[in-house]
């Protein structure tokens, strides 16, 4: 009987879940959106609202609480500065999970979760921006070679 068990196994040891826990917060905090099994999105839900929660209270035992649990600085201070102002007047619900359909490769349900009223800009953190300035002596060079 499983009395008192709270939460999914995922078919994990409990290492490998924590771990998987700490990335998917990490990922979700960073980008603001991610796309996970449905599953996985069930079992992060509860604990991003949490983290949330715990960033509005503005102390250093929730400071460190966070740093703790997030294992990443950076996560923890947008957690407290971005995030906790954001979401100040809201009591909770902070993320939303969206059904995405099913995986190609093995038909899992696929789902995306994301916070409410979440930056767009967020997604884009990673990806580099084209220079144009490098691009435009190449052509010019081109053009040189070619007269």
């Amino acid at each position: 009987m499983r009395h008192g068990l709270a939460n999914k196994k995922l078919n994990r040891t409990s290492e490998h879940r924590k771990a998987l826990l700490k990335n998917m917060l990490n990922s979700l905090i960073k980008y603001e959106q991610i796309k996970t099994t449905l599953p996985k999105a069930k079992f992060l839900r509860p604990q991003a609202d949490k983290i949330i929660t715990l960033g509005k209270k503005d102390t250093l035992q929730t400071t460190k609480m966070l740093v703790s649990q997030l294992q990443d600085i950076k996560s923890a201070n947008k957690v407290k500065k971005t995030l906790s102002k954001r979401y100040s007047n809201r009591k909770g619900g902070y993320t939303r999970i969206i059904k995405a359909g099913f995986r190609y490769g093995d038909n899992a349900s696929m789902a995306i979760i994301e916070f409410v009223d979440r930056d767009v800009e967020a997604k884009r953190v990673d990806k580099k921006k084209k220079d144009t300035s490098k691009e435009a002596p190449k052509t010019e060079e081109n053009k040189q070679a070619t007269a």
